[in-house]
């Protein structure tokens, strides 16, 4: 791998560099100022794109939970000599049975303790 050599005038004094140090930091700084908005704009826009597809999902997932509440309902309601509201009134508790259920679990996961840096710091200083 070859390495560039920037030419040095060796007739240039000390303040001549340092001036051309501070050009260079000025045109580092800058450069870096631009690119880090350039990544901002394509994080925030795969952000935007992302929470679109998310929305679009659970829109699409709602409905298609419902149609399959209603399914199971009718079948349900069918079986037992078309009464219905049994099949809803069964449908109904299954899902809320399910609902507890996943609650249940969510607040367990909430209860175990997170890797914080306040957490990282009393262990590493009680060693």
């Amino acid at each position: 791998m070859a390495v560039q050599r920037m030419p040095v005038d060796p007739d240039a004094g000390i303040p001549d560099l340092i001036s051309r140090l501070g050009d260079d930091s000025k045109r580092l700084v800058t450069d870096e100022v631009q690119l880090a908005k350039l990544e901002l704009r394509e994080g925030f826009s795969r952000a935007g794109k992302g929470t679109l597809r998310l929305g679009i999902a659970f829109g699409v997932g709602v409905v298609a939970m419902v149609a399959f509440t209603l399914l199971v309902a009718t079948l349900i309601g069918r079986l037992v000599a078309g009464h219905m509201w049994v099949g809803a009134l069964i449908t109904g508790a299954v899902e809320l049975a399910v609902a507890v259920w996943l609650i249940k679990r969510g607040l367990s996961a909430l209860k175990e303790p997170s890797y914080t840096l306040e957490q990282t710091r009393q262990v590493v200083l009680h060693r």
